[in-house]
C-alpha cells in the first residue's frame, strides 16, 4: 500500500514498532500487547486494509469486534476515516432485528467491515445468518475480556469448531493481556489458548515506544475514616423527612437498592453527597411515574417544570404527592433555576467526607493551565454525584469544569440516573472533554479501556483498585510525561494498599513475561500456510526497473499496485468494490475485474509454481503489472494515474511549468501599435466610404473598418510619407500640435503633455496632408472671434465653443439676428425666467461676488450641443453603443464665442476616433497573436473577443467564448485521452482530464506561449488620451517598442486559452479547434482531425435485434454492434470480452456537454456566461439525462445489469420519469433522484455513437442535439435556479460564511440518511427535513431556509444571528465580470456540509452570475464633468495649456519634435 505522506495526518503514520507489530501480524495470529495510547488501533487498520487486499473477491468480510456499546462508533468512524472499505456499525440500539435474516445477509453482504459489540456477533453466529468461514479476519479490542464466559469467548468456541484453513485470521489487542498476577504464564496461557493467538509486545523499537506511552509518577496518599457525623448539616435529613420504608410495597419503588446506595454514597462522599443522590433519584422515580400515568414518553431532565410536582398532585397517589411536595422543599439546594445539573448553593468542605476533601485538595495542588484530569469511582451515582458537586467547592469553583461519564444504560437523558448514559452523551461528553469544554472527568471504568481521551496531566483511583486490568488500565490514561497516577487509600485498610502494591511491583515482572519469552516457531506445514519465503523462492524472485524513469517493481510492491489501480474504477453504490481475485496455492491465477478496459486474454493471468501460497500470489500479481505496464495500464512512473492537483507533466509526458509564483495581479508589457517611430505612414480614414481624414502613426497599420453610431468607418492601406527635407520637424510638430488641439476640442477637453504616437490631419481627394489648413487652424487654437467670413455656408457644419465654456463644443446652428442680450427669453429655454439672455448670462457665469463681464449689444447665435466622445466602445455587430441624447439648441451672445478651423470632416473624424484607435488596437493584437502564436484563420472578431478581459467593459469580453471554450476543451481532451489509452478505465481518464484542463495547466501553457502580451485589457475611456509615449519610454531608444505596460488578473489568461478554443470552433469547428489547441500548448493529440487520426479502428460487426428500434430512434445504424452492446453494459454485469459502459459514458458526458453548449451559444446570442452555464447544467443533469433515455430512447429496457437491487430501484424510478415532462424535470430537477445508471447508459449510447462514426463530430452532434431536443427546447438564459444554489447566492450576497447542511436519518432503525438540517451559525434554522432522497431533503431545506433567514419575524433572521465580518460579496447584477479569482476552486472537490466548502461553492456559484453584458454608454454631458473648470478666463487657460503663447507664434517657426503641447 503506498501512503502519500501530504495526504496523512504526522499522528496517524506508521511509527516503527507499530510496523514491528503489523509485520509479526502478518505472520500468524497474534495478541499485540501495547500499553494504552501506543496505537493498537492504528496497528489493527492496516491489518485490515492488508486482508481486505489479501482476500479480494472470496465474499469475506472482516470483523471487529468491541465489548462496549461507546466504542462501536469511536472505532468505527476511525476505521471509515482510515480506509476506503465500506463499514457497518452494528450495537443494540442499531442493530437490525436478529429475526430479520435477509436483513442481516444484505448487511454483511454490502460491507467490507462489521464494527460491533460481540454479543451481536455471537447471535449472528449462533443463528447462522453468518458463518465463520465467510470471516477474513477477526479483530478484538480489549481482547483480554477473552475468558470464561464473556462473549469474546462463546465466539471463539464457535472459531474453534472450523477446520484449520477455514478459520479466520485473529488479531488481538490489550493493554493488559495477564489477569492473574500470581500465575502470570498460565494467566498469557489461557488468553493465547482462548484466542488461538501468540501474545507480542515490540522487542525492536522499545525506546520507540516508551517515548510515545510514558508512564506516570505514581503515589499513594491516604484519608481519614469517615465521621459518625455532620453536625453542621441540616439536623433532620432528607432521607429522614422521605421516610421512604413506610411506602406501600405496590409502589414497586426498591427501598432497599435505594438505602444501599444512599449508605455506600454517605461513607464516600459525605452526607451533602448522599442527599444530593437521594434527590434526584427519588424525583426521577416520581417523574417516571408521572409519565406512565400520562403515557407520555420520558421527559428530559433538562426540560422538566419547575411546578411539574406540583401540577401532577392530582394524579399522584398520596404517598407520592406528599414526597414530591417534600423533595420541592430541597430543591434549592439541590437543583439549579435554569440548569437541573448544577448544584445552586456552594458545598461546604464540613459537609463532605474527609475523602471528598482530600480530593479536593489534590485537584487544587496540581491544577495548572489547560489542566485535564481523570477521577475513577466505581459506582454510577456516585460519579453523578461527586460530579456535581467538585465545581461547587469552594476553592475548586474557578478551576474544575466537571462532567461524569458512567457506563452505557438508557438511550433516554432521563434514566441516565439511574441506569446508566446513552451512547449519544456519553459522545458528547467525550467530545467536550477533548475541546476542553470539561476539564475533569468523574468516570467510572467504563472510560478505563478503549474510549480515545486525550493525554491526562492527572489520574486519581477515588475507589480501590479491585484488579490488574483496572490499575494498568486506569494508570495509562495519565499519557502526559509528567503526568502523575493517585491513588486514594483509607487508613487502615492494609489490604488495599498491599494489593495495589503487588500490582505495580509485579507489572514489570508481568511484562517481561510476553516481551522475552520466545515464540514457538512454527512447524513446516505452518510456514507453508502462513506464507513464509524459502529460500528457494527468494532465488526465483525477479526485479524490474523501468528504463526511462527508474521506478522499481517487486514482488513487495505488485500487490499494493493491483490493488491500487482496481480502487480507482467508479462504481456506483450498486457496484461491489472492484479488487482483483486470487485463486490456487501454489500456482496462483489472477482474475482482474471485468470493468477494466482490457482484452480478454489480459484479464487472466497465471504465475509460476512458487513453495509458498503467498509467494504464488506474489508471483502472478508480478507478471501482471509488468504486463499492464507494457499495455500502458500502468505509465513509466508505475502509476495507474497521474496526480490532478500538482503533477508536473501533462498526459503526453511534457513538463508543466511551475506557476505558483505568477502573482494574482501580473504586471506585463502588452503588444501595442502605437510608435513615434522615424519614418512615418498615413493611412486614409474613410466615414461612409468617404476621405474624411488622414491618421499618421509611426507604424503601418492593420486595415480595419467599424459602425460607429451608424457611420460606417475604416482605414485604407499604409502609405509613407515624404517630408520637405527642410521643413520635416516642422511639419512633425505642426502634426502634433493640431492633433492636440483636436482632442482638446472633440475628444478629451483637457490638455496633454505626453508625446503622441498618432496624430489625425486634413487631407485633400488625393490624400495628401493639407498643410495650409492645419497652418490657419494653429494660428488660433482655441478658435477665431472675427465671425465676417462665416456665413450660412456654414450652418451646420461649422464648430464654435464659447469662451465662458471652455471644453464644450457646439455646432453652429444660425445666426439670430432677431436677438439681442436685452432680449427677453421664450418660455421652455433654458434661459427661461430671466429678465433678459444678458441676465441669465451673468447669472451662469457668476462667481461670489465677481460679476462677469457680458457684453449688452451685438447679435446672438443659436448653436447645438456636440459632445465629446469620451468612450471608445464600439460594437462587434454594428450595432449603437451609445444611447442617443437629443440635443436641445441654446442661445449664446456671438462676441463671447469663438469658431474652430477644423473641417466638419475632420472633426467628425475626431468623434469617432477613440472607436477607431481601440479597433485598430484589438485587430492589431488579434493578428499578431494569430501570426505569432500559428494559430489558424480564426476569425477577426472572434478573436479580439476572445483576448478582451471583462474589465475593460468594452461591450463585450471573452466570457461567452470561454464558457464555450471549456466545453471545447473537455471533449477534445476527452477524445484524445480516450484513444490515447485505451486500455486505461474511467477513473484514470478522469484523473488525467483534470489534470489537463485545471486552471494551473492552462495558466502554465499561456505562459509557455507568451498570451499575455496580447490581452486587451485597457478600460475603454478616453477622459485621458492613452495613445502617447509612456514615461517610461520617453527620450530613449524604447520609443520604438510596440508593447505597453498592464496590469490585469492572471485568471485572465486561462479564460483567455479557453475562450480562444471557442473562437476556433466557432470558426472552424472541431478541426480548427484543434489546431488551435496545439498551437497553444495542449495535450490534445496534435492538430490532424479525428477521422484521420482515429479513423475506422473498430471492425464492423452485426447490430443485435435488440437494439433495432433504438437505432431507428437515434436515426444512426451502427456499424458496431459489439460497441453498441458495450455501451448498454452495466459494470455489474459482466460478460467475457465486453467492458462496460464507464468509458463510452466518459467520452459521451463531453460530447453532451459541448453539443447543449453550442446550441445554448448560437440561440440566446445575448446571454452571459453565468446565464449559459445554468442553462446547460439544467439538461446536463443525471435527472434530465434519464428522462430522455427513458422517454425517447427506452434505455431502460436494454440495459444489460446483474446487479437486483439496482434493477429494482430502476424499476421503480421508471414510472416517475415517463410522468414528469421534459419542462417539469428541466425546472425541477433538484426533486429528483433517479438511479445514475440510467443516465449513463444515455451518456455512454451518445459516446458510442462518436466512437462509431469514425469520431464525425458533426454527425455525431446532430443525433445528440436532435435526441435531447425535448429538454433543450425548454431551456433559456432566465430559469429559475434551484433553492440550494439561490441559497448559496444569497447568503454569499449577504456576507455570510458560516452556513452548511447537514444530513440525519429520520428514524434510528434506517442505515441510510434522509434528512437535511440548515446549519447557520451553529443554529439548526432548518430542519431536520425527510424526504424521498437527500436531494429532495437538501432543495427543501435551502427553500425553507431562505425564507426563515430573510423574515425579520422569524426565530432565526439572519441579520440577527450573522457576525462575519467578510466584506459582502456585491449583488450579481453589480459585479465586475471576472473580479472574483476562482484559481484552484474547479481542483478541489468542495463539500456543502462544513462551512468552508459551502462558503467555496457559494463564490463559485455567484462568481458564474456574473454579466458581462454589453451595457450602452451614455455620452458624455459636458454639464456634468466637473474636472473642467468651464468658466475660467481663456487667457487664463490658454497659460494653463501652451508652454509659449500659441496664438502669438508664428507657423513658420522651427520646432523640435520631441516639444510637447
Amino acid at each position: 500500500m503506498t501512503v502519500h505522506l501530504d495526504d496523512v495526518n504526522e499522528n496517524l503514520l506508521p511509527r516503527r514498532y507499530q510496523e514491528e507489530i503489523f509485520s509479526r501480524a502478518q505472520e500468524r495470529n497474534v495478541i499485540a500487547a501495547l500499553d494504552t495510547g501506543s496505537g493498537k488501533t492504528y496497528i489493527s487498520t492496516l491489518l485490515i486494509k492488508w486482508i481486505a487486499a489479501e482476500n479480494a473477491g472470496n465474499e469475506k468480510v472482516i470483523v471487529f469486534l468491541v465489548p462496549k456499546v461507546a466504542l462501536v462508533e469511536q472505532q468505527g468512524d476511525f476505521i471509515a476515516k482510515e480506509t476506503s472499505l465500506r463499514v457497518s456499525k452494528c450495537y443494540g440500539a442499531t442493530a437490525i432485528d436478529l429475526a430479520d435474516r435477509r436483513g442481516w445477509r444484505k448487511e454483511i453482504q454490502n460491507h467490507d467491515v462489521l464494527v460491533m459489540t460481540a454479543q451481536i456477533f455471537l447471535n449472528i453466529l449462533t443463528h447462522s445468518h453468518w458463518s465463520m468461514n465467510k470471516v477474513s479476519l477477526m479483530v478484538f479490542d480489549e481482547c483480554h475480556h477473552t475468558r470464561k464466559n464473556h462473549a469474546y469467548n462463546g465466539i471463539m468456541r464457535e472459531y474453534f469448531q472450523w477446520p484449520q484453513d477455514q478459520r479466520p485470521k485473529v488479531f488481538g489487542m490489550t493493554a493488559s493481556p495477564i489477569w492473574n498476577p500470581r500465575d502470570a504464564v498460565e494467566s498469557l496461557a489461557t488468553l493465547e489458548r482462548n484466542l488461538d493467538a501468540k501474545v507480542i509486545a515490540v522487542r525492536e523499537h522499545v525506546d520507540e515506544l516508551m517515548d510515545h506511552s510514558p508512564k506516570p509518577v505514581e503515589i499513594i496518599h491516604e484519608f481519614p475514616n469517615p465521621p459518625d457525623g455532620y453536625p453542621l448539616y441540616a439536623p433532620t435529613s432528607l432521607w429522614e423527612r422521605l421516610d421512604l420504608s413506610s411506602l406501600p410495597p405496590e409502589m414497586d419503588i426498591p427501598v432497599s437498592k435505594i438505602r444501599t446506595r444512599y449508605e455506600v454514597t454517605y461513607n464516600s462522599l459525605g452526607l451533602f453527597g448522599a442527599e444530593l443522590f437521594l434527590y434526584i433519584d427519588i424525583k426521577h422515580r416520581i417523574e417516571q411515574f408521572i409519565n406512565q400515568l400520562e403515557g407520555d414518553v420520558d421527559y428530559p431532565m433538562a426540560g422538566t417544570s419547575n411546578d411539574m410536582f406540583l401540577n401532577q398532585e392530582a394524579k399522584l397517589p398520596q404517598e407520592l404527592a406528599e414526597r414530591a411536595a417534600i423533595l420541592d422543599d430541597y430543591k434549592e439546594f439541590f437543583e439549579g433555576e435554569t440548569d437541573s445539573d448544577v448544584v445552586p448553593i456552594r458545598v461546604d468542605l464540613r459537609w463532605v467526607s474527609p475523602k471528598v476533601r482530600l480530593l479536593a485538595d489534590l485537584l487544587f495542588a496540581h491544577y495548572a493551565q489547560d489542566f485535564q484530569g481523570i477521577v475513577f469511582v466505581e459506582q454510577r451515582h456516585v460519579a453523578a454525584c461527586l460530579a456535581k458537586m467538585l465545581p461547587r467547592i469552594p476553592q475548586l469553583e474557578n478551576y474544575i469544569r466537571s462532567a461524569q461519564l458512567i457506563g452505557h444504560g438508557a438511550s433516554s437523558m432521563s434514566k441516565s440516573q439511574v441506569r446508566g448514559m446513552g451512547l449519544r452523551t456519553q459522545q458528547d461528553i467525550v467530545k467536550m472533554f477533548r475541546d476542553r469544554e470539561v476539564n475533569l472527568l468523574v468516570a467510572t471504568s467504563v472510560a478505563e479501556e478503549g474510549l480515545d481521551f486525550p493525554a491526562c496531566e492527572l489520574v486519581i483511583r477515588f475507589d480501590p483498585i479491585q484488579h490488574m486490568v483496572g490499575y494498568i488500565q486506569s494508570r495509562g490514561r495519565a499519557r502526559q510525561k509528567t503526568a502523575t497516577f493517585i491513588v486514594m487509600v483509607q487508613e487502615g485498610l492494609t489490604t488495599h494498599v498491599e494489593r495495589y502494591k503487588a500490582f505495580s511491583e509485579s507489572e514489570p515482572h508481568l511484562r517481561r513475561v510476553y516481551q522475552t519469552r520466545e515464540e514457538n516457531p512454527p512447524a513446516a506445514v505452518e510456514e507453508e500456510e502462513e506464507g513464509e519465503i524459502t529460500q528457494e523462492d527468494l532465488d526465483e524472485r525477479e526485479r524490474f526497473v523501468v528504463p526511462s524513469t527508474g521506478a522499481v517493481l517487486t514482488y513487495n510492491t505488485a500487490i499494493g499496485l493491483l490493488n491500487h489501480l482496481c480502487s480507482l474504477i467508479p462504481r456506483d453504490r450498486f457496484t461491489p468494490v472492484h479488487v482483483p481475485q486470487y485463486a490456487g496455492e501454489f500456482q496462483a491465477t489472477l482474475q482482474l475485474p471485468s470493468s477494466l478496459p482490457l482484452p480478454p486474454e489480459h484479464l487472466v493471468f497465471t504465475g509460476p509454481n512458487r513453495i509458498s501460497k503467498k509467494e504464488a500470489k506474489r508471483a502472478v500479481a508480478f507478471l501482471a503489472v509488468k504486463s499492464l505496464h507494457a499495455l500502458n495500464v500502468f505509465d513509466d512512473y508505475l502509476l495507474p494515474a497521474k496526480a490532478h492537483r500538482g503533477d508536473h507533466e501533462d498526459a503526453d509526458g511534457r513538463p508543466i511549468g511551475d506557476v505558483s509564483d505568477v502573482p494574482d495581479t501580473m504586471d506585463v508589457l502588452v503588444r501595442d501599435p502605437w510608435i513615434r517611430g522615424s519614418t512615418k505612414w498615413i493611412h486614409i480614414v474613410y466615414l461612409d466610404g468617404n476621405p474624411s481624414a488622414g491618421l499618421v502613426t509611426g507604424t503601418q497599420l492593420p486595415e480595419v473598418d467599424l459602425v460607429c453610431n451608424g457611420v460606417y468607418v475604416s482605414i485604407g492601406s499604409s502609405i509613407e510619407i515624404r517630408f520637405d527635407e527642410d521643413g520635416q520637424w516642422r511639419q512633425l510638430r505642426m502634426m502634433d500640435e493640431y492633433m492636440r488641439m483636436g482632442l482638446w476640442w472633440c475628444t478629451t477637453g483637457r490638455g496633454i503633455t505626453f508625446p503622441l504616437t498618432c496624430c489625425l490631419v486634413p487631407i485633400n481627394d488625393a490624400g495628401e496632408i493639407l498643410w495650409e489648413s492645419i497652418e490657419r487652424a494653429l494660428k488660433h487654437p482655441f478658435g477665431y472671434w472675427d465671425w465676417s467670413e462665416i456665413g450660412e455656408e456654414h450652418f451646420g457644419r461649422l464648430l464654435v465653443m464659447c469662451a465662458r465654456e471652455h471644453g464644450r463644443p457646439l455646432i453652429l446652428k444660425r445666426f439670430r439676428e432677431d436677438l439681442t442680450p436685452h432680449s427677453v427669453p421664450p418660455d421652455g429655454t433654458r434661459e427661461a425666467g430671466y429678465a433678459t439672455y444678458r441676465h441669465f448670462f451673468i447669472s451662469k457665469y457668476s462667481r461670489g461676488s465677481t460679476a462677469p463681464d457680458i457684453p449688452e449689444e451685438g447679435l446672438c447665435l443659436e448653436a447645438i450641443p456636440y459632445p465629446r466622445n469620451a468612450n471608445n466602445v464600439y460594437s462587434l455587430n454594428g450595432a449603437p453603443v451609445q444611447a442617443t441624447i437629443t440635443q436641445t439648441p441654446a442661445i449664446f451672445i456671438q462676441s463671447m464665442c469663438r469658431w474652430a478651423a477644423i473641417p466638419e470632416d475632420v472633426y467628425r473624424t475626431f468623434h469617432v476616433l477613440p472607436e477607431l484607435c481601440q479597433r485598430i488596437t484589438d485587430i492589431y493584437r488579434a493578428r499578431i497573436c494569430r501570426f505569432e502564436m500559428g494559430l489558424p484563420p480564426i476569425g477577426d472578431d472572434l478573436l479580439v473577443q476572445a483576448l478582451t478581459i471583462p474589465s475593460c467593459n468594452a461591450g463585450f469580453n471573452n466570457q461567452r467564448l470561454e464558457t464555450l471554450g471549456d466545453a471545447v476543451l473537455k471533449l477534445s481532451t476527452v477524445v484524445h485521452l480516450y484513444n490515447r489509452f485505451p486500455h486505461r478505465h474511467e477513473g484514470q481518464l478522469d484523473v488525467l482530464r483534470r489534470n489537463s484542463v485545471s486552471n494551473r495547466t492552462l495558466l502554465a501553457r499561456a505562459k509557455e506561449q507568451g498570451l499575455e502580451q496580447f490581452i486587451t485589457s485597457e478600460p475603454r475611456t478616453t477622459r485621458i488620451w492613452r495613445y502617447t509615449v509612456g514615461e517610461e519610454y520617453r527620450g530613449s531608444q524604447n520609443e520604438l517598442h510596440r508593447s505597453s505596460p498592464r496590469k490585469f488578473p492572471r485568471r485572465s489568461l486561462q479564460d483567455c486559452m479557453e475562450a480562444t478554443l471557442g473562437a476556433a470552433y466557432v470558426t472552424g469547428g472541431v478541426s480548427m479547434a484543434l489546431r488551435t489547441g496545439t498551437a497553444l500548448g495542449l495535450s490534445l493529440g496534435g492538430p490532424l482531425p479525428w477521422s484521420m487520426r482515429y479513423g475506422r479502428r473498430l471492425p464492423e460487426s452485426p447490430v443485435a435485434a435488440l437494439f433495432k428500434e433504438l437505432q431507428e430512434i437515434l436515426n444512426y445504424e451502427f456499424k458496431s454492434g459489439a460497441l453498441l452492446v458495450e455501451a448498454v453494459c452495466h459494470p455489474s454485469f459482466r460478460s467475457p470480452g465486453t467492458s462496460s459502459y464507464q468509458r463510452l459514458e466518459f467520452l459521451g458526458d463531453a460530447l453532451i456537454d459541448l453539443v447543449v453548449m453550442h446550441y445554448l451559444f448560437r440561440k440566446f446570442p445575448h446571454a452571459t456566461s453565468g446565464q449559459l452555464s445554468w442553462a446547460r447544467s439544467r439538461a446536463v443533469c443525471s435527472p434530465a439525462l434519464a428522462s430522455v433515455a427513458v422517454n425517447r430512447l427506452g434505455l431502460h429496457r436494454m440495459l444489460l445489469i446483474n446487479n437486483v437491487e439496482l434493477s429494482v430501484a430502476i424499476s421503480k424510478y421508471v414510472p416517475i420519469l415517463e410522468e414528469t415532462s421534459s419542462e417539469d424535470i428541466i425546472l425541477n430537477g433538484w426533486k429528483h433522484d433517479p438511479p445514475k445508471a440510467i443516465s449513463d447508459v444515455l451518456e455512454s449510447l451518445l459516446g458510442a455513437v462518436l466512437v462509431d462514426s469514425g469520431y464525425n463530430y458533426e454527425k455525431a452532434s446532430v443525433v445528440t442535439e436532435a435526441i435531447l431536443q425535448d429538454l433543450l427546447v425548454v431551456l433559456s438564459p432566465e430559469m429559475p435556479r434551484d433553492p440550494v444554489s439561490d441559497l448559496m447566492i444569497w447568503s454569499a450576497q449577504s456576507g455570510c460564511t458560516k452556513i452548511s447542511f447537514r444530513k440525519s436519518q429520520s428514524r434510528p432503525e434506517l442505515k441510510r440518511n434522509d434528512c437535511i438540517s440548515v446549519i447557520v451559525h451553529d443554529f439548526a434554522v432548518v430542519g431536520p427535513i425527510p424526504a424521498a432522497n437527500l436531494s429532495l431533503a437538501k432543495g427543501l431545506a435551502a427553500e425553507r431556509a431562505r425564507q426563515v433567514l430573510e423574515d425579520p419575524n422569524s426565530p432565526f433572521p439572519l441579520v440577527n444571528i450573522c457576525d462575519c465580518t467578510e466584506e459582502l460579496v456585491p449583488d450579481a447584477a453589480q459585479l465586475e465580470p471576472g473580479s472574483i479569482d476562482l484559481d484552484g476552486v474547479d481542483e478541489v472537490k468542495h463539500d456543502d456540509e462544513t462551512v468552508e466548502g459551502f462558503a467555496s461553492l457559494a463564490k463559485k456559484v455567484v462568481a458564474e452570475l456574473q454579466t458581462p453584458v454589453m451595457t450602452l454608454p451614455e455620452p458624455v454631458d459636458d454639464d456634468d464633468d466637473e474636472s473642467v473648470n468651464t468658466f475660467v478666463d481663456h487667457r487664463e487657460l490658454e497659460s494653463l495649456l501652451l508652454p509659449s503663447s500659441l496664438p502669438n507664434s508664428s507657423p513658420n517657426m522651427e520646432i523640435d519634435s520631441d516639444d510637447t503641447l
